[in-house]
């Protein structure tokens, strides 16, 4: 199996939709009152940091890639 490259803004992404996933649920079975604000805009706020994350990650991985010797021919 081929390894893919980490990718942390899709990593946040998927944890921000999760909770807030879990506090519908949550919600939803009694369990857990949450405040209808914080959960709404819970996933607008997630996916500004996994932009904000994923902007930055590419920046470093572009800057390490310039810096990196060129590969020797075999």
């Amino acid at each position: 199996m081929n390894r893919h490259p980490f990718e942390p803004g899709r990593l946040i992404t998927g944890a921000a939709t999760l909770a807030v996933g879990t506090g519908y649920g949550l919600d939803a079975l009694g369990l857990w009152h949450a405040p209808r604000p914080w959960l709404f805009l819970a996933l607008p706020a997630g996916l500004l940091v996994a932009g904000i994350t994923t902007a930055v990650w590419a920046t470093v991985r572009r800057h390490h890639q310039r810096d990196a010797p060129p590969p020797q021919p075999s």
